[in-house]
């Protein structure tokens, strides 16, 4: 039988992803400590919604992550919550990272949040480009089955 194992090697995109997420971990909590960098909205709003953008984000990363390693075995994976959007992943660390910087109710870290968006979004066409090289046509036409790559009616 066969078993998968994952390609050994990071490209250094897929490592520039999480880097956003760790800045707004440690510089987002800094806007409560030093009463810096606030945003201009209602607080408890902001933080509400916040929390809520960053549970979404959490739900669809473990929707991703339990499918993934119930269902992936070197595939191409077209079902589950990837018949919805072809990149739930990035979605979730756009949702989480956009949560926790209205959590943090910080400028700082939401400025970073939306940085992180064109970089996810440059890691996804990397990811694509590879995508097709290893499966062709096959992906390609999951591509035209599903358009939708992060938010359905989006993007």
């Amino acid at each position: 039988m066969f078993k998968y194992k994952p390609p050994k090697e990071l490209r250094a995109l897929f490592i520039a992803h999480y880097a956003p997420i760790l800045l707004i971990i440690m510089v987002g909590p800094l806007t409560a400590f030093y009463n810096i960098w606030q945003i201009p909205l209602d607080k408890f709003l902001t933080i509400f919604f916040g929390l809520i953008i960053f549970l979404i984000g959490t739900y669809i990363y473990f929707k991703w992550e339990i499918f993934w390693y119930k269902t992936f075995k070197g595939q191409l994976v077209t079902t589950g919550i990837f018949s919805y959007i072809r990149h739930p992943h990035y979605t979730s660390l756009i949702f989480v990272g956009l949560g926790l910087a209205l959590f943090f109710y910080s400028i700082f870290a939401l400025v970073i949040a939306i940085i992180a968006i064109p970089i996810i979004i440059w890691s996804i066409l990397d990811e694509e480009k590879h995508l097709i090289k290893q499966f062709g046509k096959e992906y390609i036409e999951f591509m035209k089955k599903n358009p939708w790559r992060i938010i359905p009616m989006l993007y």
